[in-house]
């Protein structure tokens, strides 16, 4: 925090000139909580490696974040917090304080909650970039928390004379995540004293570990403990009472205990509000990158969006390690926008990113697909971690091996995993023989581009004309009758019956969360070509016109529920969609992207 002295004053003067205004005033952070959003409300920093927010202990797919904002009861806060995603894992290292000893066996108040959850009210519930707080009912406590890159600073302020308790259930799990091992115990005497352990959970990432390390701005002892699966892994922390604030600072590791205790270390002092000034220092700097012009609601709108763009990857490195290590890789997503968005807002960040998949490369033998933690979950389809290189390379970045980037590029395109060996077999994917088949063509397609332009730049002339032809393979899957990419059996003919509309999700479908109409034009490497197969230009835009100007009626027994903002079939609310509305630049009519956009 010794940045902040230097920081602080540049800062203030900064906001006290008239003219200056905050992109952070226009961060509504509980955006996206509610609906299918799936995002967290808490505190942290761009990138940052810790998340306090809280836990409403609801189960179920639009509480994958922890929270929703249709909730009105929180469990407790834990320490790390998933955004935007579709499936649910971490929140770990749950906390919540209370005023009173409230066992974990004692009868719930709330069905399906702990016993020590509370009521809350979003009438005293605030957020903004780098602070989250609320107002916990039934404790008569006000929660707030901020966050450095690695440590959460939590302040809970009880009423005059309560006791003050707090609960820590490392046993905690919610949704797809499942607890597995785990321990805490009390280090340290007097103004020394802390309390580290770690977590062990299986879920989405298979096998996560999350050591912790946590003080306090009083004394403690261990009021209570209990097990959980043959582990210690829940304790009552009771404090002096000898102040109404009782501050709490906790840091975590992916490596060890020693990590944690080295991340904890970074926040030196206790200053709670400096320590939130600084992270409405950081956010501002950050957001301030990208000025823009517009009424109130279009700045809300555009600097939530790049506030949640600097949520992931995270920081998955501790601060004495030698190279500085991300996670959250979430490719199928951020392929598209955000990691070419990083290249031009956070250059500093870029090389980092890539040696991490690297670095996953030379441990698993692949490139990331959806890495967590650690771990590989293989969500989504494409190997998406290769246009993320190439596109960064193109641009001039060279803090990595780009050798071993090109063989961990084309080493993921030849493995036999995930239908890329019927791809390679059939020059498309067998209907029958892999689900979404017409995605997965038509992405792998894609990627081989990019590694054609890798190699391209490396002056690798065979594997340059090798791949150049292999991203030709989406033409397989066009169908010049119907206009659209529809799935081909293995004999080569096509599927039927065929109802462009038709979804049905993950399972027994050819197309990943979506329908023909919103697949079909995911040639982004080819647009030319598509253009002439349609056509040509007029034809082109004339299909464009019908995406827009259909019936939004999406039909099937197992729609997917990621199909959202339909205008016409064109589903706003969904990644395979978000390059369409440009697509008439390409056919000479800027001005039908620029009105839909």
């Amino acid at each position: 925090m010794k940045k902040a002295y230097i920081l602080l004053p540049l800062f203030i003067f900064f906001i006290s000139c008239s003219n200056y205004e905050s992109p952070n005033k226009y961060v509504d952070v509980f955006i996206g909580t509610g609906g299918h959003g799936h995002t967290y409300p808490g505190a942290t920093l761009p990138f940052g490696m810790i998340q306090p927010s809280p836990v409403n202990g609801t189960p179920g797919w639009d509480w994958v974040s922890g929270y929703h904002y249709s909730d009105s009861i929180i469990t407790g806060f834990a320490q790390t917090h998933l955004s935007g995603t579709g499936i649910g894992d971490l929140n770990d290292i749950l906390i919540m304080p209370t005023n009173r000893k409230v066992l974990l066996s004692d009868p719930a108040k709330y069905e399906s909650k702990r016993s020590y959850a509370s009521k809350f009210s979003h009438d005293l519930e605030k957020g903004s970039p780098g602070y989250y707080s609320v107002y916990l009912d039934d404790y008569e406590i006000n929660a707030e928390m901020t966050a450095t890159e690695r440590v959460a600073l939590y302040r809970f302020t009880f009423e005059y004379g309560d006791p003050q308790f707090l609960n820590l259930d490392l046993g905690y799990s919610l949704n797809w995540d499942s607890f597995t091992e785990g321990y805490f115990k009390v280090v340290g005497e007097g103004d020394q004293k802390k309390i580290v352990g770690y977590r062990r959970s299986s879920g989405w990432a298979n096998d996560q570990h999350v050591y912790f390390a946590m003080e306090f701005s009083t004394d403690f002892l261990l009021a209570d403990s209990a097990d959980y699966k043959g582990f210690t892994s829940f304790g009552i922390l009771e404090f002096e009472n000898n102040r109404r604030e009782v501050l709490a600072k906790i840091a975590i590791s992916s490596q060890s205990v020693e990590g944690a205790l080295a991340n904890l270390e970074t926040l030196e002092d206790w200053d709670f509000d400096e320590t939130k000034l600084f992270a409405e220092m950081r956010w501002d700097e950050e957001l301030s990158k990208i000025k823009v012009q517009g009424d109130e609601e279009k700045k809300k709108i555009f600097y939530t969006a790049l506030y949640h763009s600097k949520l992931a990857p995270v920081l998955f490195s501790d601060v004495d390690q030698d190279q500085t290590k991300y996670t959250i890789y979430s490719l199928w997503d951020t392929f598209r926008a955000q990691h070419p968005l990083l290249t031009i807002t956070n250059p500093d960040r870029v090389n980092d990113m890539i040696r991490t998949m690297l670095d996953f490369y030379e441990e698993n033998g692949l490139l990331p697909v959806w890495e967590l933690h650690g771990n590989e979950t293989n969500t989504m389809t494409g190997y998406h971690a290769i246009p993320v290189i190439a596109d960064a390379y193109a641009k001039g970045f060279r803090g990595y091996d780009a050798e071993l980037a090109f063989e961990a590029m084309k080493t993921s395109a030849m493995q036999n995993k995930r239908g890329t060996d019927l791809y390679r077999e059939y020059q498309y994917i067998p209907s029958e023989l892999e689900v979404e088949s017409v995605t997965k063509t038509l992405e792998y397609a894609f990627d081989d581009w990019a590694i054609a332009q890798m190699a391209f730049m490396l002056g690798k002339e065979s594997d340059y004309e090798h791949f150049i032809v292999r991203s030709g393979f989406w033409q397989n899957v066009y169908d010049e009758q119907t206009k659209f990419m529809r799935g081909k059996t293995k004999e080569g003919n096509w599927v039927e019956p065929f109802d462009p509309k038709r979804s049905v999700h993950r399972v027994n479908t050819d197309y990943t969360e979506g329908n023909a109409w919103q697949h079909s034009w995911f040639v982004p490497h080819q647009i030319d070509k598509l253009i002439e197969l349609m056509g040509g230009d007029d034809a082109f835009t004339q299909r464009l016109d019908s995406l827009f100007n259909q019936d939004s009626d999406i039909t099937g027994d197992n729609t997917s529920p990621d199909i959202s903002g339909l205008i016409g079939q064109y589903a706003h609310g969904n990644e395979p969609s978000h390059h369409i509305g440009y697509l008439y630049n390409y056919a000479g009519k800027p001005w039908k992207s620029q009105e839909i956009l």
